[in-house]
């Protein structure tokens, strides 16, 4: 499969696309006013302990409060001591814990968010840090060995994890990632050294560090989609700012010296988004409808609870046979929603409506279709099988906010709602609002103030009903249009006889 990641770089915001087969399936944006989180490693104070939810909630310095959940916390017990990096097997977590008896309000922990803030949430936060390298993560407070399970090789398996077992220090836990296939003995113990030593300054800093404060920061958006997506499958990493192309050349030099001949700097005349047809991937990936080739398409909302994606022949009407039409969209669907969901960073429940079929094997075609188009995706997904309605429900690991919420708002005018009242609607609210609070009123004039569109309907369409209402409450009706108001709002005015 070619490959090719685009790091797009400014003053004010660095963006990376990957591209596979010519088309952008990822995207990663960070604005530097808005830096993300994920990764970073926190002193912090417990601020309120939950027995009854067994989670805690701790200051780390944020304007939220970041949540921790039994299950994550992990504190060395006070009496012992050691050395940073060198974490004793006794010093484990207990699963059988309770969070009243591992955590007390005041105490100073060391956490690592988890997953970035989302809407009203505050982060969550592990105390059970890793660090990530280029081939290897390290696991300080977790004595544990594991391999990446994309790297399928027994003998390849069987050879990382001997490495690893030989070289860890006692209590520590590394994982393999998927890159490290292949690789020696020497680079894997150099790149542990380097882990360690990490893991060493970050316990230094603990030391003398204030209550809450930023213990370590991961690299930035560039360098870690270079980590973390720059392998021997992407054929060109191109960069389009010089100082970040310097950077980036630095960090492959030293980590990965064998990529170099594939790292490019991007000179040509038009922007690079736009002529890998990237800015148009995004505008797509932020509208809540996506056309198929066919002519169908599929329709994609987001909820509190939920994301919901609906599949829809439109205008493709196929051939003779109904269930072979439906087939055709449903899996031509499968490979858009896919794409939709990684290029989205959609997380959490996600359920698909797919058009009804009558046959079980066309079902079962589907959701192994959804499966395999979904293997490529570097997040964790579950996808369960398909109901007698022709629903999917799936989850996807959500670990920071989805592209359309990093690069969106809620719409201040409906309110997220997604709907507004009709002009009709709100003259007949205004005419009630009237007959309320004017019945017994003895003003002679009242101005409603009213937007534009509004004051259309009730000076056209609704006149006689207007003149009718005037006659009824003995007073006249000024409108006047307004167009500062949202369409939904109204303002009366009474003024009294002179």
């Amino acid at each position: 499969m070619a490959a090719t990641l685009l790091i797009n770089s400014r003053s004010y915001e660095t963006r990376v696309a990957l591209l596979e087969n010519g088309q952008c399936v990822e995207v990663y944006v960070e604005r530097h006013k808005q830096m993300s989180l994920a990764g970073n490693v926190y002193l912090g104070r417990v601020a309120r302990v939950l027995p009854g939810m067994q989670a805690a909630f701790v200051d780390i310095g944020l304007p939220k409060a970041a949540f921790l959940y039994v299950s994550d916390v992990y504190e060395p017990p006070e009496e012992l001591q050691w050395e940073a990096g060198e974490v004793p097997p006794e010093a484990q977590r207990n699963p059988g814990g309770r969070i009243e008896q591992m955590l007390r309000e005041g105490q100073e922990i060391m956490v690592q968010v988890a997953k970035e803030p989302l809407g009203n949430k505050g982060a969550r936060i592990t105390s059970h840090v890793t660090l990530p390298g280029r081939n290897l993560v390290l696991m300080p407070t977790i004595e544990h060995v594991g391999v990446s399970r994309r790297i399928e090789d027994p003998e390849e398996r069987l050879r990382l994890r001997g490495l690893i077992d030989e070289l860890r220090p006692a209590g520590m836990g590394f994982i393999a990632r998927t890159v490290s296939e292949g690789v020696s003995r020497q680079k894997l113990s150099a790149e542990m050294d380097f882990l360690r030593s990490l893991w060493d300054s970050i316990g230094q800093r603990r030391r003398f560090a204030s209550v809450p404060s930023l213990l370590h920061q991961d690299l930035s958006v560039s360098l870690r989609a270079v980590r973390d997506l720059f392998t021997r499958e992407v054929d060109h990493l191109i960069i389009d700012c010089h100082e970040e192309y310097g950077q980036v050349v630095e960090f492959v030099s030293t980590f990965m010296p064998r990529l170099m001949p594939s790292v490019e700097l991007y000179n040509r005349g038009d922007p690079m988004f736009d002529a890998y047809e990237v800015e148009a991937e995004l505008a797509r990936a932020l509208e809540r409808k996506v056309w198929l080739k066919s002519g169908g398409y599929v329709v994609i909302e987001k909820t509190e609870a939920l994301t919901s994606v609906d599949v829809n022949t439109g205008r493709y009407v196929g051939g003779y046979n109904l269930e072979e039409t439906i087939l055709k969209t449903n899996l031509e669907a499968v490979k858009e929603i896919a794409c939709q969901i990684r290029l989205r960073d959609i997380g959490g429940l996600i359920v698909i409506d797919f058009i009804d079929m009558e046959r079980e094997e066309n079902r079962e075609r589907v959701v192994a279709a959804l499966k395999e188009a979904l293997s490529a995706d570097r997040s964790k997904t579950n996808v369960l099988s398909m109901s007698p309605l022709g629903l999917v429900e799936m989850t996807r690991k959500r670990v920071r906010e989805s592209l359309g919420e990093s690069l969106g708002e809620p719409c201040y005018y409906c309110e997220g709602s997604g709907r507004l009242r009709d002009p009709t609607t709100v003259c007949y609210e205004i005419f009630r609002a009237l007959e309320r609070e004017l019945k017994n009123s003895v003003a002679g004039t009242v101005s409603v103030m009213v937007h534009p569109q509004v004051a259309e309907v009730m000076l056209q369409e609704e006149r006689f009903a207007l003149e009718e209402l005037e006659e009824m409450l003995q007073i006249t009706i000024q409108v006047v249009p307004n167009q500062s108001l949202h369409r939904e709002h109204f303002e009366l005015r009474p003024e009294a006889h002179s």
